[in-house]
């Protein structure tokens, strides 16, 4: 049926509307709409969003499909009520030429759960020495927009500088894994007294907020834009908010378990909480709020990171770093910022869907919920509460820091350009 009638449901959180679908576009917006030849969702009491868009992901493919693949994320990314996600570019073989780029970008159009858009590597195989073919994967199928060597550092400051340059002309933008390499040698968790404790390395803050410092300079200097992945720490804040207070065209973002968890949790030696950049302290996880709600932090990005259970099910020192979050990550952020009164669900659309597309410059994404535009959507249950199961989960891996943990919000429904991927919380 081409036609979808969702009644009752408060866009962003407004006042109760109905939204009608047509084909692959919406049709209408108002109160009282005909219900006639449409397939009716009863959503009263539920929020629809525009489908999430998320900056940071982590498929895997090629080359690590016993951690994820194409399919498994992407079915996990509707489960979580994403539309479009862009596919970080450490695999294997490392995502530095058209050939690898094209071939994530038509293994997502093929799965068709969410449309998949490649980030292309800033550096070739990852090693920091070279440049990438930037502007070959930029005018390939793949149309790449954003570049990182995320899960390294560009901490040469002369690449950066020319990455900066390069993509410049085309209106990309590079995304930088903020960490000084060598301050964070045998780094096992968040430097402070957690870590002093526990006699485990530590990872300074300086670490993230050295690089960012730099790069921001580099940025102003060249006139380009940089983005700032996983951002952790107060001091990035504010080095972040003082840029962009120069006119600085920096944007930056945070993971949802950086909203939530602190380096406390390590006490208890669970690999799973072992993530680059590390869990930070109570005060940097306030500050990290408080700078997603004033527009300091621009976006949140799950950085998806899946790993077999044998990478994770280990003693800490020799755990893989990585935690899944494309299914959690809105229950993360109602809990977070919704219901502490940080964020209204406009606000959420904002850092989730709107922002992350304008950033990334995914087409079609990101859009109001208003008529002529595509049926990107996600239909929200607000009032649910339950215990997360990552038996449930749709990624092929579970290595999530939330099992057990009563977590807000259920996506419920989600749609791409009008044909739904997930009914009534079920993969279809």
């Amino acid at each position: 049926m081409s036609k979808i009638l969702i009644r009752g449901a408060k866009v962003l959180g407004g006042e109760p509307q109905d939204v009608l679908i047509d084909g692959a576009v919406v049709e209408a917006v108002g109160a009282g709409l005909p219900a006639e030849g449409a397939e009716v969702i009863e959503a009263g009491g539920k929020v629809l969003l525009p489908g999430l868009v998320d900056l940071h992901t982590h498929l895997r493919e090629p080359g690590r499909e016993d951690s994820e693949t194409v399919l498994t994320g992407t079915r996990a990314a509707a489960s979580g009520g994403y539309t479009a996600v862009f596919a970080m570019a450490n695999t294997f073989p490392v995502a530095d030429t058209a050939g690898v780029v094209e071939q994530v970008y038509r293994l997502g159009r093929e799965h068709g759960y969410c449309d998949v858009q490649p980030i292309g590597a800033v550096t070739v195989g990852l090693e920091g020495r070279k440049l990438a073919e930037l502007g070959a994967m930029h005018e390939s199928a793949a149309g790449v927009t954003v570049f990182s060597d995320d899960g390294k550092c560009v901490d040469d400051a002369v690449i950066m500088r020319r990455a900066l340059e390069y993509v410049k002309a085309f209106g990309g933008v590079v995304a930088q894994h903020a960490q000084e390499p060598r301050l964070t040698e045998g780094a096992q968790m968040n430097e402070g007294v957690v870590s002093a404790e526990l006699g485990l390395g530590g990872w300074p803050a300086v670490a993230e907020e050295s690089i960012i410092a730099r790069d921001v300079l580099l940025a102003e200097h060249v006139g380009s834009r940089v983005h700032i992945c996983h951002l952790s720490t107060a001091g990035s804040v504010e080095i972040v908010r003082w840029a962009k207070s120069r006119g600085i065209d920096v944007t930056a973002e945070v993971t949802p378990h950086h909203l939530l968890l602190t380096d406390e949790l390590v006490r208890s030696y669970n690999p799973v909480y072992k993530v680059n950049p590390p869990l930070r302290t109570e005060r940097d996880v306030h500050a990290l709020r408080e700078a997603l709600a004033d527009g300091t932090i621009d976006i949140v990005a799950t950085d998806h990171a899946p790993h077999p259970h044998e990478d994770k099910d280990c003693e800490w020192a020799a755990a893989a770093m990585g935690m899944v979050g494309l299914e959690t990550a809105l229950s993360v952020v109602q809990e977070t910022m919704v219901e502490t009164g940080l964020l209204d669900w406009a606000g959420v659309a904002s850092r989730m869907s709107f922002k992350p597309a304008l950033i990334g410059r995914a087409e079609g994404h990101g859009r109001p919920v208003s008529a002529g535009e595509p049926a990107n959507l996600t239909l929200v249950d607000t009032e649910y509460r339950g215990s997360v199961d990552p038996a449930g989960f749709a990624s092929r891996s579970r290595n999530t820091p939330y099992e057990g943990r009563e977590l807000p919000g259920r996506v419920t429904h989600t749609w791409l350009r009008g044909k739904a991927t997930l009914v009534d919380g079920k993969l279809t």
